[in-house]
């Protein structure tokens, strides 16, 4: 065996951690370029979003972002992604700590008002997107789509465990019921950002609180909304006197 000589420290460093340094690297500027990304994106809009104009945000050169995603439209779809993330981390799974049923129905409202009251200066990603990309096709519109449909089927499910729990009417459709909550949502966006309204955060939440009323169930058992029905169908016979007065009219 021959003897070797020492290595420097260079040549001693693990190929792997060197790697993996490199990889923690690169994650972290990405991370940074999609912060400022989803900066952007909120207050121009997603088609406003560039190459140049992010390397202009975080002193980066382009050819030193563009490396990170490869074309705008994996940008735009990453940006896309990092606002899904954090709207269920705040939204969604913060509201699973209650039970289910209504609690938690309405935990889910009150942590979207909490989201949507932070955006009413910048702009909510879901709708100004939706007006962006709303008649176009591609890769774009269907990663912003896709959100949007699984935030609005985690709310519908979340009215169906309610059902489930015998604290919303069984016989509701439960997408009308989510669909009405979401309503309530964009009507929030248009009077508050677009006309400013100062009173349009609260009638949100007035109007989220006759929703439940209007689809309750009673402590009596008796759905509501069934009742409001029957109501409506059936006819109350008048009286025999009251009868008599109308022939002799």
């Amino acid at each position: 065996m021959t003897d070797r000589k020492p290595t420097s420290k260079v040549e001693t460093l693990p190929v792997p951690e060197a790697g993996r340094r490199v990889l923690i690297k690169g994650q972290q500027t990405k991370a940074v370029i999609i912060e400022a990304a989803l900066g952007l994106a909120s207050q121009i809009g997603l088609e406003g979003l560039s190459i140049g104009a992010l390397a202009e945000v975080t002193g980066m050169s382009k050819s030193g972002v563009f490396a990170h995603f490869g074309s705008r439209e994996e940008l735009q779809i990453s940006v896309i992604r990092e606002y899904h993330d954090r709207f269920e981390a705040e939204v969604f799974y913060a509201a699973m700590q209650k039970p289910r049923g209504v609690p938690r129905l309405q935990a889910m409202f009150d942590n979207w008002m909490v989201q949507t009251s932070a955006e009413i200066d910048s702009g909510c990603i879901y709708i100004s997107g939706a007006v962006e990309f709303d008649d176009r096709t591609g890769p774009v519109r269907d990663a912003l789509a896709s959100s949007v449909a699984s935030w609005q089927t985690a709310l519908r499910r979340a009215v169906e465990l309610a059902q489930e729990e015998g604290q919303l009417s069984r016989v509701s459709d439960a997408h009308q019921i989510a669909f009405e909550i979401h309503g309530l949502i964009l009507a929030l966006h248009y009077e508050a950002r677009f006309l400013r309204n100062p009173g349009a955060t609260e009638r949100a939440r007035q109007g989220f609180s006759h929703i439940l009323a209007r689809y309750a169930v009673t402590p009596t058992g008796v759905e509501t909304r069934t009742a409001s029905k029957s109501a409506k169908l059936v006819s109350v016979p008048k009286p025999a006197a009251a009868r008599r007065k109308s022939t002799a009219d």
